[in-house]
């Protein structure tokens, strides 16, 4: 049996997607729900974390009730929806999965955003062949990527966990990378700062080209 070629599965909100600004337009407006003030984006980088709830925490100095997290969410979720429309790819993205799929290797994207509106948003962007299978979130939102990351690679047949890459923004994208035996590079310009990254043990990039570079090398 032949060795598979590399794989990339890429995360999609703060790494191939530039939605910064959505992302903390949304947490502030959740945030008025509890009357917290609002956060920087450089305050946000460096407390953020997954599961979600735990985020709040942080800020909070408890965990959110059943009810404030329902509230909470489904105000980041609305003003989100109106607001990433003027977002864009991350500078480089679709030339570089473009490159990619040249060079005969395969990838994925899997994404802690909802499938259903995940799915229209990469295609209107025409970037969705590029990919051998498209997922979003299907449950619950707040959790962690890990078990997800379990079923995504469960259905891609023909790639190993060894040969796979994972390239996402957040630490948690390493964590389910670990979970399922696969390698991960973490990209500096989404949801976590550099420090926050370089703790988690794997190699941390500022740019996609060089988390491309890497993740070649890693799956050789």
């Amino acid at each position: 049996m032949g060795k598979s070629a590399a794989h990339i599965v890429w995360d999609w909100n703060g790494t191939l997607f530039h939605d910064n600004d959505a992302i903390i337009g949304a947490t502030n407006a959740a945030f008025v729900e509890l009357g917290l003030e609002p956060i920087t984006l450089e305050r946000y980088r460096a407390l953020y974390c997954v599961p979600v709830p735990r985020f709040y925490e942080r800020l909070l100095g408890r965990l959110p009730t059943d009810a404030e997290w329902e509230v909470m969410d489904e105000v980041f979720h609305r003003y989100y929806a109106e607001h990433r429309v003027r977002c864009g790819l991350t500078e480089g993205a679709a030339e570089l999965l473009a490159e990619w799929r040249r060079a005969g290797r395969s990838q994925s994207l899997l994404s802690m955003y909802v499938h259903d509106e995940l799915v229209p948003l990469v295609r209107g962007f025409g970037i969705e062949p590029h990919f051998v299978r498209v997922d979003g979130r299907t449950g619950p939102s707040g959790g962690s990527k890990a078990e997800h990351m379990v079923r995504h690679l469960q259905a891609l047949a023909a790639v190993e966990p060894e040969r796979t890459v994972v390239i996402g923004d957040a630490a948690d994208d390493a964590v389910a990378a670990l979970h399922v035996g696969a390698r991960a590079v973490l990209y500096t310009g989404g949801s976590h700062g550099r420090a926050s990254l370089e703790v988690v043990g794997v190699p941390v990039v500022d740019s996609l080209a060089e988390a491309v570079e890497v993740a070649q090398e890693l799956a050789a």
